[in-house]
C-alpha cells in the first residue's frame, strides 16, 4: 500500500479569498490593505526587496506556488518555485545565494509525489548554484490543498552598482524579449484540460542565472528587467510603463510565439502576449548597450533567442505594431485569462 500524508486536525481560516493570482485584485489587495500595514516596502516595484543586512546590500523575495496539475510538459511545482524565486532575485540584480521552502500538503498526498517535487527542487537549486537551507510542513484536511502548494523565499547579494528598477527606464531605451512567449500558460491549461496539440507545448520553466551573473559581472547593466509570469510580457510591460511614467512602443512581429502556442491562444481566445512564461525576461538597456546585451543572452540556451522588440518613449501605456502595420493598445485583461498557472 502507498504511503500518504495523515489526516491532520481540522482548521479553518476566519477569511477566505475566492481567487488568488496577480492582476488587479492583487493590486488593490496591495493598496488597501498591505500597504497600510506593513508599510512602503509591502508595495516594491519589484518582485525582490532590495535591503542592507549588516553593511552588505541583499534582496529578499518570497512567493508562493498553487500551480494545477503539479506536473506538467517542460516541469512541474518544484522546478517552478525554485526557478521562479531565483529568476525574482536576479531581475532585482542579486546574486542568488539561498532558498527556504514551506510546503502545505492535502492529507493523502503519495509520498512518491512529495519525493518526486523535492527531488526536482534540489536538481533546480543545483543547476541555479542555490542552497535550500531551511523549511516548513504543514498538512491540510482533504480537499483544501490541491494536492500540495509551496511557497519558497530567497535571498540574494546585490551584483550590480544600480540595481535594475523601472525608475531607472529611460526614454530611447531598447526594450530586450528573451525568448518565445506563452509556452508555460499553455502547456499548464493543455495539461490539466486534457487537450492536445502537436507538437506538444513544453513550459519554459527555465532559471536565468547564468545569463544574468553574465551580465551583472561583464555589463552592460540593464536599466530594469522584468519576469514574464503572471500577465505575460503584456503584463508586465502595461506595469512597467505605469511605475516609468513613460511610454512603450513595441512590434508585435519581433515577438517570438510558438506556432503551437499561437494556434491554442487563436482556438482558446486568448492574447499570447499575456499568457504567463515562467523563463522569459524583459530587458531595458540603453540604446548603445542592445548589440552588447544580445551578444551575452544569445550564449545561453535559455536566452538564445532574444532579440530586441521596441524601445521606450516619452507618454505613457503600451503600443504593439501589429502585422498588418496597425497599432494597437496593450491593455491588461480584467481579470486572469490562465488562473492558477503558478
Amino acid at each position: 500500500m502507498p504511503m500518504t500524508c495523515p489526516r491532520p486536525t481540522p482548521r479553518y481560516d476566519a477569511v477566505t479569498l475566492a481567487h488568488g493570482g496577480g492582476g488587479t485584485l492583487t493590486a488593490t489587495l496591495i493598496r488597501e490593505i498591505f500597504l497600510p500595514a506593513f508599510g512602503a516596502h509591502s508595495a516594491s516595484p519589484h518582485d525582490a526587496t532590495l535591503f542592507a543586512l549588516g553593511g552588505q546590500r541583499a534582496a529578499f523575495t518570497t512567493d508562493s506556488y498553487v500551480v494545477r496539475p503539479l506536473f506538467f510538459p517542460g516541469g512541474d511545482i518544484g522546478s517552478l518555485a525554485v526557478n521562479g524565486t531565483v529568476n525574482d532575485l536576479l531581475m532585482a540584480g542579486a546574486r542568488p545565494v539561498a532558498l527556504t521552502a514551506g510546503f502545505i500538503l492535502e492529507e493523502g498526498l503519495p509520498l512518491e509525489t512529495l519525493r518526486r517535487v523535492v527531488a526536482s527542487m534540489r536538481a533546480a537549486a543545483d543547476a541555479a548554484g542555490v542552497a535550500i537551507i531551511a523549511g516548513d510542513t504543514k498538512v491540510v484536511e482533504r480537499p483544501r490543498g490541491d494536492g500540495l502548494y509551496v511557497n519558497t523565499s530567497g535571498v540574494g547579494e546585490i551584483a550590480v552598482a544600480a540595481p535594475p528598477a523601472p525608475e531607472r527606464i529611460l526614454p530611447g531605451d531598447a526594450i530586450i524579449l528573451t525568448g518565445d512567449v506563452g509556452r508555460h500558460g499553455i502547456a499548464v491549461m493543455a495539461q490539466r484540460h486534457g487537450l492536445a496539440f502537436e507538437p506538444p507545448v513544453q513550459s519554459d520553466c527555465a532559471s536565468l542565472h547564468a545569463p544574468f551573473l553574465e551580465l551583472f559581472a561583464t555589463g552592460p547593466a540593464p536599466h530594469c528587467a522584468r519576469d514574464l509570469t503572471r500577465g505575460g510580457l503584456g503584463g508586465a510591460l502595461c506595469e512597467l510603463a505605469a511605475a516609468a511614467k513613460l511610454a512603450f512602443q513595441i512590434d508585435e512581429t519581433a515577438i517570438p510565439v510558438e506556432n503551437p502556442v499561437r494556434a491554442a491562444c487563436e482556438l482558446l481566445g486568448f492574447d499570447p502576449l499575456f499568457v504567463a512564461n515562467e523563463g522569459c525576461a524583459a530587458v531595458f538597456v540603453a540604446p548603445g548597450d542592445a548589440d552588447a546585451t544580445l551578444a551575452v543572452l544569445r550564449r545561453h540556451p535559455a536566452t538564445a533567442q532574444a532579440r530586441v522588440i521596441g524601445e521606450v518613449r516619452k507618454g505613457g501605456g503600451v503600443s504593439a505594431r501589429t502585422a498588418l502595420g496597425t497599432v494597437r493598445r496593450l491593455i491588461p485583461p480584467s481579470g486572469e485569462q490562465l488562473p492558477r498557472i503558478c
